[in-house]
């Protein structure tokens, strides 16, 4: 199993959600994050002052996969989050060692 987490920008959450759900991946966990990498930033004016915004606005997924479904996944959020521009976001995949649900106590592949 593994973890999927993907950091985008918080317009094309609906966007990823629908294509996720359309592959037929429903289980997803949803964070608002502020983050910086190579957008930078940028800066604004209130009240005749300049201030500079360095931590974006984003939106964090978590998607628990089976490693058959990694490849899918991926793929799908990169065609559905892209825009083109610098602060799209990445995708990061990590092991998963193991997950139980809590109403049937299920665990591992059986769990998601």
């Amino acid at each position: 199993m593994k973890m999927v987490v993907a950091v985008i920008r918080p317009h094309k959450l609906h966007d990823v959600k629908t294509a996720l759900s359309e592959a037929g991946i429903h289980g997803l966990t949803v964070t608002d994050v502020r983050g910086a990498g190579r957008q930078k930033g940028h800066v604004e004016r209130y009240r005749g002052s300049e201030y500079t915004i360095d931590l974006l606005a984003k939106v964090k997924i978590e998607v628990a996969v089976t490693d058959e479904q990694v490849d899918k996944v991926i793929q799908t959020i990169i065609e559905s989050a892209r825009t083109g521009q610098i602060g799209d976001g990445k995708v990061f995949v990590l092991p998963l060692e193991d997950s139980i649900r809590v109403r049937t106590g299920e665990k591992g592949e059986d769990s998601l």
